[in-house]
């Protein structure tokens, strides 16, 4: 017994030692992490209460269920799973009062005051689809599906993260609602799912714009805006962050006209040989981006951006200054392209004319990030999974997913910065860089630190007859219904 036991002892100091080497916290540390997300939920709780009731413990439990279940994470199985009234809950995401603009307000000031953030970060704007089975949830519509690649019947969330090269995290969201759902058509529609009446048509473009400025009034720090090309193409856009001093990169199509001398705007005549409001841009040298990778003026070069599964992840760039025209005004923009073996990309950008290809090159990589940042939500704190038909239930669920990224993102940086990995294991593993922390990671810790209830034989013989109740419920009602409609 004792020769087993000093094993043991031995083996626990090993396992110890080898944690500590990866960049984790000791043991009892992470056997606290419960303690901890308990602590960092009562900085945000107020902002979870109505003026006549307080909500708040809903919200703990919500938020709970978000990051330690792995699956259904729906309002009836959070429930389940905190053994609160479904009704509550589903009264609290989709009914209650309180604010999700307050909520993600307050998690970006405190992102703003994060140290890792106050140099190099980067904003990306992004957009994600969720496919659904019919028309009745708020903003569904048949529209384009950027998972399917077509048009489908979908749900669009227009997406803000912010971004550095160790953590990424949605920071902001819009429901895109297409413009049929402010048809007269489809007044029904936006009464059944509260719709409010101050909301009216925007463009993604104008949603990403807004989500932005607000972004800025809360502090948030970051150096450059990065997008696809749905904004990025988008000259309003592009004008109205150049105008607020704000670098963007973003992606525009390959057919994109650009010119490489100064356009002259020359109005059209009439017949009565008087200038017209249409005008016609006459420059000699007209290209259309693609036709430009080629062209022996650019500035190029090989860039190693970071490291991936493969090794380091290169590609190449190259860029020229060019003229744009917006509202029949040229301005001079970059014109970054970046090719990874067949796949090309092209960029404009309004960088500072001194700043260097590899600044260039390095922010507007970023935008890679929203992916991983959209994936985590989906995968790691069930975005995919919710269901719900009210638009204030799909904001509701927005800033708690956003607190629970939050949580798992401020957890990250801490143990970071408390915590250092071992160099020794780099020539262990003959790579050169160590992977951090994973979402899954620390979602990992926490379900070992705050272990879900299991079910027992009688809370399993409850819930099955909770559901054949239900079941004879529906079918009652929909007899119901069928008896009082009228025959054919």
């Amino acid at each position: 017994m004792r020769v087993s036991g000093i094993s043991a002892c031995m083996e626990n100091n090993e396992s110890t030692t080898e944690a500590s080497g990866w960049g984790l916290p000791p043991l009892k540390e992470i056997e606290r992490l419960g303690d901890r997300l308990v602590t960092f939920y009562s900085r945000f709780r107020s902002f979870l209460r109505t003026k006549t009731r307080d909500t708040s413990a809903y919200g703990l439990a919500y938020l709970s269920g978000l990051l330690r279940m792995e699956g259904n994470r729906n309002m009836a199985e959070i429930s389940r799973q905190a053994a609160i009234s479904p009704q509550n809950v589903q009264h609290f995401i989709s009914n209650s009062p309180w604010s999700r603009s307050a909520l993600i307000q307050a998690v970006q000031q405190e992102i703003s005051r994060q140290p890792e953030f106050q140099a190099g970060a980067v904003l990306v704007l992004d957009e994600s689809a969720e496919q659904k089975s019919g028309g009745h949830s708020a903003g569904a519509a048949r529209q384009h599906n950027g998972r399917l690649g077509k048009v489908e019947m979908s749900q669009v969330g227009v997406f803000l993260s912010l971004v550095t090269s160790q953590v990424n995290s949605w920071i902001d969201g819009e429901l895109y609602l297409h413009a049929k759902w402010f048809t007269p058509e489809y007044a029904d529609r936006r009464k059944q799912v509260e719709l409010p009446e101050t909301r009216t048509f925007q463009t993604k473009p104008q949603q990403g714009w807004d989500m932005i400025q607000r972004a800025v009034a809360n502090g948030v720090p970051f150096v450059a805006v990065a997008m696809d090309d749905l904004y990025g193409r988008s000259s309003d856009l592009r004008w109205q962050l150049d105008q607020a001093g704000i670098e963007y990169y973003g992606d525009v199509p390959s057919n994109t006209v650009v010119y490489l001398d100064k356009p002259e705007i020359v109005p059209i005549l009439t017949k009565q040989g008087k200038p017209s409001k249409r005008v016609r841009r006459e420059a000699k040298q007209r290209f259309e981006v693609r036709h430009l990778l080629s062209h022996a003026g650019l500035e190029r070069a090989v860039i190693t951006l970071r490291p991936n599964e493969r090794g380091l992840l290169r590609a190449e760039f190259a860029r020229c200054r060019v003229w744009t025209v917006y509202k029949n005004t040229p301005r001079q923009e970059w014109l970054l392209i970046r090719r990874d073996g067949n796949r090309v990309t092209y960029v404009l950008s309004n960088a500072p004319t001194d700043t260097s290809l590899e600044q260039m090159a390095w922010r507007k990589s970023h935008r890679y990030f929203i992916e991983r940042s959209n994936q985590d939500a989906k995968s790691e704190l069930g975005w995919d999974e919710f269901q719900a038909i009210k638009y204030q239930a799909w904001e509701h669920q927005l800033a708690l997913t956003i607190l629970a990224s939050w949580f798992v993102t401020e957890t990250r940086l801490d143990w970071m910065r408390r915590f250092t990995q071992d160099p020794a294991l780099l020539a262990k593993y003959e790579v050169e860089v160590l992977p951090l922390l994973s979402v899954s990671n620390v979602r990992e810790l926490l379900r070992a630190a705050m272990p879900l209830p299991q079910l027992s034989p009688q809370g399993a013989t409850d819930l099955v007859i909770k559901h054949l109740s239900n079941r004879t419920r529906s079918r009652k009602s929909r007899l119901r219904t069928r008896l009082k409609s009228p025959e054919i």
